[in-house]
């Protein structure tokens, strides 16, 4: 064994757990690892990897829309005269293998699908000077054809992998550090524009594997006391919250929370459908730490939610909104209220719905377009279509009304800072939501905090209902087609009312949380926003 650190590059946002599990495997075996954020830029990365001199680096290769970022990283380090062997994983580099080899022709291999012990077998080989090319789980380039060699059988037993390599835990509120989670991998539904479903089929693993729930908070257990981490972030696109053929996970999972005398140290975070949420379930969670549910509701209509497949209605929604609401357990959703089928009418349909949900302030307005993403039903029947347009990796389309394109590219705009950066109102609010649940949850909740919560909740509703109000008017002059005339164009007054409204709702919000910092003398948040 070589005493060259093995690099693994990828996107280091919070913690990234695909690489921090491979990082714990070969440390296992005796391999240092050294994980590397992207976004560090090409010179930096350029920089540590010479002075390293690492045998091999790995690329975790995501997402789709930065292969041509990866491309030029990896063209740079060549052209400096890094000379290790390039690998790159993940659901693009293991979907589309040809693509990536085309993209990105320094590389030397592909690890496809799950590579803990795919890597760790190619970092044994490349050290030991041993042929690599015959390795389950590989692709690479040999006289110029790509050779794909068979898959690698699952790990079926999660539980046998180490916990995953975490950088030092950040802040999430008030003091309290987080970590993120995995109950398990994988996904039982089928919706129309996640890839899941393909790439369980492609790799030949089950929908669904869970790790046991005592081994789960095993986990949590180590974190809070060696770590101090009390708060949990689950990234399983689908908690185990639902009795499937008699599995109580849930069940167990709290039960072992009590046991060790963690349920009221932790809080925890989850994603699931609305369709299943049940009022005494969700109780249960909520007494051992449940503060926050991400809802994948992805449409407000039926006919919508029928052509993204997922097998669920708005009345079903709706009743576990209101669950969660009734409990007062925090939530945030997906919701692309553009879509290629999207219509004024489907639209304002959408925007009625979002006005349902939110115009009690409980959540932000927040809605998405849905991206055709790689190997996704919504890519075929796209490209079946003929409405495909970009480059691979930034495949998009237009709607079938041209107005409803310029409408989007108007709100898009209008609303990008509110909706989207970093400091916008909808980052605020959440950022206010995540102090008052960590309040609640770890302080006494005073009169004068929960005002100052009730103070928040309406000036989210407020601003709600302003956003909401506004998509309405702007979508009834796109429709008529006022815009295209040289009478109404559409008045730049629009967008300063946007930008007017956000600053006020931003400084109501952010003075709030002043105060509530004052009350538990608080300085993280100060720190986050600049205040």
């Amino acid at each position: 064994m070589g005493n060259q650190p093995v690099v693994i590059v990828v996107f280091k946002e919070f913690d990234n757990l695909g690489a921090g599990y491979l990082a714990s495997v070969l440390s296992e075996e005796g391999y240092e690892t050294v994980i590397i954020d992207f976004r560090n830029g090409k010179d930096e990365i350029l920089k540590i990897i010479d002075k390293l001199k690492p045998q091999i680096v790995g690329f975790s290769v995501i997402f789709q829309y930065f292969i041509y970022e990866f491309s030029e990283l990896i063209s740079h380090l060549r052209e400096a005269g890094i000379n290790s062997h390039f690998s790159a994983g993940g659901q693009y580099a293991s979907m589309r293998y040809e693509d990536l080899f085309k993209y990105i022709p320094s590389l030397d291999s592909i690890v496809r699908f799950e590579g803990e012990y795919t890597f760790l077998e190619l970092v044994s080989k490349i050290d030991s000077g041993t042929d690599w090319r015959k390795i389950h789980g590989l692709a690479y380039i040999e006289d110029g054809k790509i050779i794909v060699n068979p898959l690698r059988p699952p790990e079926m037993d999660l539980d046998k992998f180490p916990y995953p390599m975490r950088s030092p835990l950040e802040d999430y509120a008030a003091g309290k550090k987080f970590a993120t989670i995995l109950a398990g991998r994988g996904c039982v539904n089928n919706c129309s524009f996640c890839n899941n479903t393909e790439y369980i089929k492609q790799s030949s693993v089950p929908l669904k594997r869970l790790r046991k729930p005592e081994n789960v908070v095993e986990e949590i257990d180590f974190l809070y006391h060696e770590k101090d981490c009390s708060v949990f972030l689950f990234e399983d696109d689908d908690f185990p919250v639902k009795k499937i053929t008699g599995s109580d996970w849930i069940e167990r999972f709290c039960k072992e929370l009590e046991q060790k005398g963690l349920a009221d140290k932790v809080m925890w975070k989850i994603n699931c459908r609305p369709d299943e949420i049940d009022y005494d379930r969700f109780a249960m969670m909520k007494k051992h730490g449940l503060y926050l549910v991400f809802l994948g509701i992805d449409d407000g209509t039926d006919e919508g939610l029928t052509r993204l497949n997922k097998h669920m209605t708005v009345e079903e929604s709706l009743r576990g909104i209101n669950i969660l609401k009734k409990l007062e357990i925090g939530f945030d959703y997906g919701f692309m209220l553009f879509q290629p089928s999207s219509t004024f009418i489907s639209v304002k349909h959408n925007l009625a719905f979002l006005k349902e949900i939110c115009r009690d302030g409980t959540a932000p307005v927040s809605f998405l377009k849905l991206i055709p993403f790689f190997e996704t039903r919504i890519e075929n029947e796209l490209r079946e279509d003929g409405r495909l347009k970009g480059n691979p990796g930034f495949l998009d389309y237009n709607f079938l009304v041209r107005s409803l394109d310029h409408y989007y590219e108007y709100v898009s705009e209008s609303f990008n800072e509110w909706l989207y950066d970093s400091e916008g109102l909808t980052n605020i609010i959440k950022w206010a939501r995540n102090y008052f649940s960590v309040f609640s949850h770890f302080h006494k909740m005073t009169p004068d905090v929960k005002l100052l919560e009730s103070e928040v909740q309406g000036n989210v509703a407020r601003s709600n209902i302003f956003m909401l109000d506004m998509m309405n008017e702007l979508a009834a002059i796109f429709e008529s087609g006022r815009y295209d005339n040289a009478e109404f164009s559409i008045p730049q007054a629009y967008r300063e009312s946007i930008k007017e409204q956000q600053d006020l709702y931003k400084e109501k919000i952010v003075n709030s949380i002043k105060k509530l910092c004052r009350y538990g003398q608080y300085q993280g948040l100060r720190r986050f926003m600049r205040i």
